[in-house]
């Protein structure tokens, strides 16, 4: 298909009509704009045509109809018209002027709208796909295998969630989403029941003070063993309360004084037997170490072989680097050993937990600070792995006004303290996220600005109200509806049966999240599809995301939540609005041309800057998203090259606050292939032996925040061809 050409019509210089307001068919008012009405009829044309470029003479003819149709709507109606109206007019007008053909594809075409948004709640509908196993549906989530009995049950009870959810939102918010201006995530979720998002748990609280799971009344533990095989069991049941990501902050920190109990007990026993105080030490040491081992591996064993209640494996994230104790340095070298040394006898690389590695000058930056050997071994695992990803120290501190992991994939919380003037990180939680469509607002403004910020404005307005209502749907949860989280110490400040759970949100604890995609796609609409060295291009780019901060800065302040810009992972949605957009503008060079939306405010990851071009060009927009994101590079093989990543680590430290690593590390276990395998149309094969059978190869890529193994559990159509247009950023 060819790009629409829109012409502006001269019609809607009637001053009637300019003053004129539409009723929508979800209640709300809109300004008349006859352009609309243009487009539908050129899209009716198109399609009853198969997509074949229209002649001068078919746009004269919808002009002169959209003319006609104007004038009747000036002479009937003097302020307020309803959309059904409108197209009854339209209607009426071309079989006036016998134009049956393009009256027929005109009414098939709004009948076709009409059935798209009745099978959005349609179960049977939906459920038929499921049993299809259409691609959008059982492939939206890289983590859900959908051979899986109780992943089945989930998606099954998940279309439900959905059909349900979108008849409880506000009516323009539903009709925002199903149309793909605004996406209102997780709704097989909520607000169908009242979940939560991610959160940072708190693992200390917890650990030190008890908790509760089922009806196990659970001590605090004697051993760091005892404390991984616990911290599992949290996230089992968090994953299981919540519908998004969880995150242990410092783990190392967290562990060391439980790994320092089995210390104190080989000490013990070595004062019985050893007469030598060093050589008791050093037993104690080493059997600590062991210790230290076991339980680390048990931890990523465990959170490996875990199902949660809807079907996936717990989205788990460990963040650790900070800690300089001995005990503290042992946990570190042994998560990053372990992952190293790989999963089972085929030594396979874990998808999770992600592990995220702090650095920070003065504790492991370069070769005098104290633990530079630890990031030694953290540049070897990334080389082999990808993971850890990389947080600096500082300027997260800047970004977010306090150090912490994300929580799960990207999701920041910001700087935040109690009515006691501590800061508090751990027990904090995102309430959930709603996504503009950027690109649409772009190809909607077509090459207009300033319709494009006025379009901007109305669709921030249903993102408000969509944001709002996930909190108000929140706040009408019950602690007794997820204990673990309200009762029992995850979410920190542990509340009783009647307490409200607003207590755990209000006066900005909690944060609720704007996303965006496709700041590159927008770019493309207005300067082409080579604008990255454009300065006003990308002026208007950091112009966008600081519109959105100024907005949610506002609701904030109004409403008592922390409303943040999030720079959305976009899994399965890169695909998604695409789709939808290709429906609505045909193929578009640079915007739906590629298959997917880029992530975010990332470069077009078709071309190849070095890494250091495109940490400078990124750089600039996470001081106004902090709510969420992340860097990427793109790497070939490092293994024998980690100095390379060191170089690229050590530039970033002052630039951006959270950075991935991207490297071919796939596995064929039938010829011995190590590297990057070859893209398919639905997966990746080895290049060598063509082998692709999940069974005998290993493929890790980077899905979004976190890894997947696309051929073990395939991703959607647009998230694979945007993995597979990926350029290497270094040769």
């Amino acid at each position: 298909m060819m790009e629409i050409k829109k012409e502006a019509t001269t019609a809607s210089a009637l001053p009637r009509l300019s003053q004129m307001k539409i009723i929508k068919r979800d209640g709300r008012t809109v300004d008349f704009d006859d352009q609309k009405i243009y487009d539908a009829l050129v899209k009716a044309k198109r399609e009853s045509v198969n997509d074949q470029p229209l002649s001068p003479l078919d746009h004269e003819r919808i002009l002169d109809i959209v003319e006609r149709v104007d004038a009747e709507i000036a002479q009937r109606f003097t302020e307020n018209v309803k959309i059904y109206e409108i197209q009854n007019i339209v209607e009426h007008t071309l079989l006036e002027k016998n134009e049956y053909e393009l009256a027929e594809a005109y009414i098939s075409y709004r009948t076709q709208r009409d059935f798209a948004r009745s099978r959005a709640t349609d179960i049977n509908f939906t459920i038929g796909k499921l049993i299809n196993k259409d691609r959008t549906v059982v492939n939206e989530n890289a983590n859900k295998d959908s051979d899986v009995f109780n992943t089945q049950r989930d998606l099954t009870a998940g279309i439900v969630g959905k059909s349900i959810g979108l008849k409880m939102l506000p009516p323009h918010v539903a009709n925002a989403h199903q149309k793909g201006d605004i996406h209102y995530h997780d709704l097989d979720y909520h607000p169908y029941t009242p979940m939560t998002n991610c959160c940072l748990i708190d693992f200390k609280g917890m650990l030190n003070n008890g908790f509760k799971i089922g009806n196990a009344e659970v001590e605090s533990p004697k051993s760091i063993q005892t404390a991984t095989a616990q911290i599992s069991q949290i996230i089992a049941n968090v994953a299981s309360s919540q519908y998004g990501g969880c995150s242990a902050d410092r783990t190392d920190e967290l562990l060391a004084p439980f790994a320092e109990l089995n210390y104190e007990k080989h000490m013990k026993d070595a004062e019985r037997w050893i007469e030598s105080p060093a050589k008791r030490e050093e037993y104690a040491k080493e059997k600590t170490r062991k210790d230290i081992y076991d339980a680390m591996q048990s931890l990523e064993y465990e959170i490996n072989t875990l199902f949660t209640s809807n079907g996936q494996t717990p989205f788990t994230s460990l963040g650790f680097g900070l800690g300089t104790t001995w005990f503290e340095r042992e946990i570190q070298r042994a998560i990053l050993q372990i992952r190293i040394n790989g999963l089972g006898s085929e030594k396979r690389t874990a998808i999770f937990p992600k592990l995220i590695f702090s650095i920070k000058k003065g504790v492991n930056s370069d070769a005098t600070d104290p633990n530079y050997d630890i990031k030694q071994l953290a540049l070897e695992c990334a080389t082999k792995r990808m993971y850890p990803d990389i947080l600096n120290y500082d300027k997260i501190v800047e970004l977010t006004g306090s150090f912490k992991v994300p929580m799960g994939c990207r999701s920041f919380l910001q700087g935040w303290r109690d009515e006691n003037g501590e800061e508090i990180n751990v027990g904090r939680m995102n309430l959930g996220v709603v996504t503009l469509n950027l690109p649409r607002i772009a190809l909607e403004a077509a090459g207009d600005k300033d319709k494009f910020w006025s379009l901007l404005e109305e669709r921030l307005g249903i993102a408000k109200d969509a944001l709002v209502y996930r909190v108000e749907r929140c706040k009408e949860a019950i602690p007794a509806n997820a204990p673990i989280l309200y009762m029992y110490g995850a979410f920190g400040k542990r509340l009783s049966r009647t307490d409200a759970v607003n207590e755990l949100f209000k006066n900005k604890r909690a944060t609720v999240s704007l996303g965006y995609i496709g700041l590159y796609e927008v770019a493309s609409a207005f300067y082409g599809g080579e604008w990255e060295n454009n300065p006003e291009a990308k002026e208007f780019t950091l112009a966008i995301v600081k519109e959105l901060k100024a907005h949610t800065d506002l609701w904030g302040n109004e409403y008592g939540y922390h409303f943040s810009v999030y720079s959305t992972p976009s899994e399965s949605l890169t695909d998604r609005f695409c789709r939808l957009d290709t429906e609505k503008f045909g193929i578009v060079k640079d915007i739906t041309d590629k298959e997917y939306y880029t992530n975010s405010f990332h470069y077009d990851v078709r071309k190849n800057p070095t890494p250091f071009e495109k940490l400078d060009f990124e750089k600039d927009y996470p001081k106004y998203c902090s709510g969420g994101f992340i860097h990427y590079c793109e790497y070939p093989i490092l293994q024998q090259n980690p100095k390379a990543l060191e170089a690229v680590w050590d530039y970033s430290y002052d630039k951006i606050g959270y950075l991935g690593t991207n490297t071919p590390i796939d596995h064929c276990y039938e010829c011995g292939y190590e590297g990057d395998f070859t893209p398919t149309e639905r997966g990746f094969e080895c290049p060598q032996c063509g082998n692709h059978d999940p069974k005998t190869c290993d493929v890790v890529k980077r899905t979004c925040g976190y890894l997947g193994n696309p051929q073990a559990r395939p991703m959607v159509h647009g998230r694979h061809k945007e993995i597979s247009s990926r350029v290497k950023h270094m040769k």
